[in-house]
């Protein structure tokens, strides 16, 4: 046998090792998945792994993501944590080729922060571990399995031509190693859409009947969109709804067995149900959620009508009128704590518990079956999905997650405005067009919004139809466009006569700001 072929042999038998290291991890991870979905969908080894970054991702790393990625951050996080995790496995495979020892110590220690990453969550429970166990015997097995029989397809490849001299097809060895790598690959498909189905399934609502509010509100009138389709529609329905949170995962919550607990500084400790709480004073409020990651201009911002109850009826069960708590410390299911001003629950706005939106019982992704929404103020301070608790407290006493990160503990909604069309870059054709968009300003509401030309004067745009001083309003100003490069600017003016303001900033730590202005080509 010449070198030339010993190298490639040592190549294809390295390259089968680290093969099988990747399905190992790969059927490891699908059968932990699935174990995952039957009981907690959090504890699945690479969403535990995901969330744990999360958690150890420094402030201004999350808000680049926000800004960079939008929603696609989580798929992104998702992919690289899984990308990263199969190049380690596959190097725990080469390793196995030599001393297989070695190989199995880093396939478990891969296994063991996954574990890890699982058991250390916040809500985490006695039979989150089951996933990591459930990876750790199967990958275990797959990866004995192939690197026994990668070991023997390369000692028949060096034993020459001879090894199987009647036919040209693979000898046995290296077909029973082909054959088990394609049968670990079919398992760890079968396992991981089976988990996945499992987790869809367990997401659905259903047979959840909404109560009637005391007194409903009139049908939304017709919004601009319906005139210019590329303005933001009036309403949000649910499934543009933007989303964002540190869950990989939607939390499963199981209505049935849904409590939610009033405590800390209180009169007595109140523990409610679902039931409980739907046959309480139920209100349906128009009222527009902005994310604090939002940037001048973006798309982090969205509108509903939910159905609900006053935070205050909620805490008044618990009797807090000698309390001297200032923060609201709500807790979600998941673990995660949000600290809401307790003033923002009495100061007569429209501070709600809410279990339905647009007519629909909450999804799953926006907080089923019961959320805060707190208008007025970023989702970070007053939006808690997926709500168990509400404790009274102190904020020297207690901190929550973004707190603790140091995100401003006091975050009211900035004046702000935007633009839907045109679009930014745009090459539109000379003539008559349409210059449009929203425009919100809790707890006042928008006056006037205004457009600029280029360097010209700032001229006033019509405004879409009012639903209240916590909704955002729509706007449109037709455009006579001449031939050349423009800039289009907007800006806001709310009820008390505040104007939207030119300074910039960021979003971390208490919200952007700033003018939104597009540059577009006419010709």
């Amino acid at each position: 046998m010449s070198p030339h072929s010993t190298t490639r042999g040592g190549r294809a038998a390295g390259a089968a090792a680290f093969g099988a290291g990747v399905l190992a991890a790969l059927t490891g991870a699908a059968a932990g998945h699935l174990v995952a979905a039957l009981t907690n969908p959090a504890s699945s080894p690479v969403l535990a792994v995901g969330t744990a970054v999360i958690n150890l991702t420094p402030t201004p790393v999350k808000t680049w993501a926000v800004r960079t990625l939008g929603s696609a951050d989580k798929p992104v996080l998702i992919g690289t944590v899984l990308v990263v995790t199969l190049l380690l496995a596959g190097v725990a495979g080469v390793l196995a080729r030599r001393t297989f020892g070695a190989g199995v110590a880093l396939l478990m220690l891969l296994v063991a922060a996954a574990g890890a990453a699982a058991v250390l969550q916040p809500a985490a429970g006695p039979l989150d571990v089951l996933p990591a166990l459930t990876t750790a015997v199967v990958g275990l097995a797959v990866l004995a399995q192939l690197t026994r029989a990668g070991t023997q397809a390369h000692a028949t490849a060096q034993a020459g031509p001879g090894a199987d001299p009647a036919t040209d097809a693979p000898a046995p060895s290296r077909r029973g190693f082909l054959l088990g790598a394609g049968a670990a690959a079919a398992v760890a498909v079968v396992l991981g859409g089976a988990g996945q189905l499992i987790v869809r399934a367990r997401e659905r609502v259903t047979d959840i009947a909404l109560p009637r509010p005391r007194r409903a509100l009139p049908a939304l009138a017709e919004g601009l969109d319906q005139r210019y389709d590329a303005i933001t529609p009036f309403v949000t329905p649910n499934g543009d709804f933007y989303r964002v949170d540190t869950n990989l995962t939607v939390p499963t919550v199981d209505v049935e067995g849904w409590t939610l607990t009033i405590d800390g500084d209180v009169g007595k400790k109140v523990e409610l149900t679902f039931e409980d709480l739907t046959r309480m004073d139920v209100v349906e409020k128009d009222i527009t959620m902005t994310c604090v990651s939002n940037e001048v201009g973006g798309e982090l911002v969205g509108s509903a009508r939910w159905l609900g109850v006053p935070l205050a009826d909620v805490l008044a069960l618990a009797g807090i009128e000698s309390t001297e708590a200032d923060q609201i410390l709500s807790t979600a299911d998941d673990g995660f704590t949000i600290s809401t001003p307790l003033e923002v629950a009495l100061d007569g706005r429209d501070s709600l518990v809410v279990f339905g939106m647009n007519g629909q019982p909450l999804p799953r992704e926006h907080g089923f079956p019961v959320r805060l929404i707190t208008p007025g103020l970023y989702g970070y301070v007053g939006g808690t999905k997926w709500l168990t608790r509400l404790t009274l407290t102190t904020y020297a006493a207690q901190e929550a997650y973004w707190t603790k990160r140091k995100w401003a503990t006091d975050a009211p909604i900035k004046l702000s405005s935007r633009i839907d069309t045109p679009a930014a870059l745009t090459n539109l054709d000379a003539g008559q067009t349409v210059i449009g968009g929203v425009a919100w300003a809790q707890p006042d509401g928008v006056e006037q919004v205004e457009v600029r030309i280029d360097e010209g004067e700032w001229t006033t745009a019509k405004l879409g139809p009012d639903a209240g001083v916590d909704y955002w309003r729509q706007w449109f100003l037709p455009w006579d466009a001449q031939p050349g490069t423009h800039t289009i600017a907007v800006r806001a003016t709310n009820t008390r006569g505040e104007v939207q303001t030119e300074k910039r900033a960021t979003p971390f730590p208490a919200g952007s700001s700033g003018i939104q202005s597009v540059v577009v080509t006419v010709s």
